[in-house]
């Protein structure tokens, strides 16, 4: 008969079998490759001593091709909930040691049984993905498990944030599942997404392309705009995911997180006032705009390397997370594409979501003109940002910085499509269009019978410039709520957030709406 000691010692021999993973042969061609072990990354991402093992003894029920004689506790991923910076989370690290990472039936389940509790307890979850795919050998039930953890990952959207990090090979049905989470980080050069290889691709197409090339992070984080966030190592990506869970709320419920901000509310933004060029044609970062009004900490981009035409992000303002959504006139002038259009009104939507406040900063010409545009969808497309504005009940604050013309002015969080707080800079032009193309539109005639076209032309854009390119006839009919000096930027939207932080506001009721996928 087995005394205590016996059982005791049982259960510290397949708890330590499962910690080993795949072995140290494996584990020593994981640290080669430059990347960490699962357990390495959970240790890194959660503080210390608070991850919580769930599931560390289960096993595979596969018994074709002789997996019963290949069993390894665990079954390829570690699953489990910690804190980070005290904030609770549940989480999971596929286990490239251990059969390659693959997906298999209980493999799948695990992950299930965490978003189940994650979406019960109202906490964040993270996925961190190191796998083969799906595991061959178990066929069909492999498939199953995906779809099983797809379904919840859709039950899970908007209910509380999702982020996965890619930190190996993520092929086939694998890349679902973080494409309906709300973030995903990806590990620059180890990190691979795509639905078919490259040998799949040779044979078909006969189109020769790398792993790199074809789903490398830089290629996701530019090209396809598939990721949020590019890392240059493991570690540097379970950082920046403790920052953004820093700046995400738990879950829809509780409230968007405010900290003590060492950052003065009423600091006046003084490099701000001659930031615009007086060329109206000329461009400046925004980002330097976004950065001076938000709190000194860093302002983290979101997609910083896709559709560059717009930045989105998150920062604090007066210590309360906020969600910024700005035109960047240094890449396409500012105008809105396809791209634009597609990665902010995803943005603005994650916000509204959970509760986010956003400030928009405008500064937009219009919608890219072209053909290419036009046969690509951009009317569909920019009616998507258009109705997640319309669609968002969180407070919403937008400051005109310069230019805000046609229906683009509309789209940018305009009071027409309840905005709670509009202001513009005196540098602000809100018209259907640019001087030079209205003139041309509405004086044609008056400009050829002209004896001197060029000097009557100049001189009927100078009148509509002076009529029109400034902000006083909106603020006139109220489409603003105010003119402001560019240093009064941070104080005004400091205030206006205190004010709107408690903002209630219903739509009619129904089971969806149909935005313009």
């Amino acid at each position: 008969m087995e005394s205590a000691d016996d059982r005791v010692g049982e259960l510290r021999r397949r708890k330590a079998q499962s910690e080993a993973g795949g072995g140290p042969q494996r584990v020593d061609g994981q640290h080669k490759k430059g990347k960490l072990t699962a357990r390495e990354r959970l240790d890194l991402l959660l503080d210390d001593g608070s991850f919580q093992e769930i599931d560390a003894l289960v096993e595979h029920r596969c018994t074709d091709f002789g997996m019963e004689g290949n069993v390894i506790p665990g079954d390829g991923v570690v699953c489990g909930h910690g804190t980070i910076n005290g904030k609770p989370v549940h989480c999971y690290a596929q286990d490239f040691t251990a059969y390659g990472g693959s997906l298999g039936e209980m493999h799948g389940l695990k992950i299930c049984k965490i978003l189940d509790m994650a979406i019960k307890s109202g906490t964040p979850v993270i996925g961190m993905n190191d796998s083969g795919g799906a595991r061959i050998q178990e066929g069909v039930a492999s498939l199953g498990s995906y779809a099983e953890i797809f379904f919840r990952n859709v039950r899970a959207s908007g209910v509380i944030p999702q982020i996965s990090v890619i930190m190996g090979p993520c092929a086939g049905g694998a890349v679902y599942s973080p494409a309906i989470t709300d973030f995903i980080v990806m590990v620059d050069q180890t990190a691979h997404m795509f639905i078919t290889g490259p040998e799949v691709i040779k044979t078909v197409t006969n189109e020769e392309v790398s792993f790199e090339d074809l789903g490398g992070a830089m290629t996701h984080g530019s090209k396809s705009g598939v990721t949020h966030f590019t890392a240059e190592s493991d570690e540097d990506a379970l950082d920046l995911t403790r920052e953004l869970i820093g700046l995400l709320p738990s879950n829809n419920l509780c409230g968007v997180p405010t900290l003590n901000s060492a950052d003065n509310p009423t600091r006046e933004c003084n490099g701000l006032s001659s930031i615009i060029p007086d060329d109206p044609n000329k461009p400046y970062d925004v980002c330097a705009v976004i950065r001076d009004i938000l709190d000194s900490d860093a302002f983290l981009e979101v997609q910083a390397d896709y559709a560059a035409n717009i930045v989105v992000g998150f920062g604090r303002l007066n210590g309360t997370t906020v969600g910024v959504i700005a035109n960047q006139p240094k890449v396409l002038a500012g105008c809105l594409d396809i791209d634009a259009s597609t990665k902010a009104a995803r943005f603005v939507r994650f916000c509204d979501a959970f509760g986010i406040p956003l400030i928009t900063l405008v500064d937009v010409p219009g919608f890219l003109p072209g053909a290419s545009q036009e046969w690509g969808g951009i009317i569909r497309h920019g009616a998507k940002l258009l109705y997640a504005y319309s669609e968002a009940t969180v407070p919403k604050m937008t400051v005109i910085l310069r230019k805000a013309y046609g229906g683009a002015y509309d789209v940018m969080c305009s009071k027409h499509i309840r905005s709670d707080y509009n202001v513009a800079w005196p540098s602000a032009e809100l018209a259907v269009m640019g001087a030079d193309g209205a003139v041309q539109i509405i004086h044609r005639r008056r400009i050829d019978a002209a004896g001197n076209p060029e000097q009557e032309r100049q001189r009927l854009v100078d009148e509509y410039t002076e009529r029109f390119a400034n902000p006083y006839q909106a603020a006139a009919m109220g489409y603003i709520d105010d003119v402001i000096e560019p240093s009064q930027t941070r104080v005004k939207l400091v205030k206006a957030l205190s004010m709107l932080l408690d903002k209630e506001e219903t739509r009619p009721a129904r089971k969806h709406g149909n935005i313009p996928l």
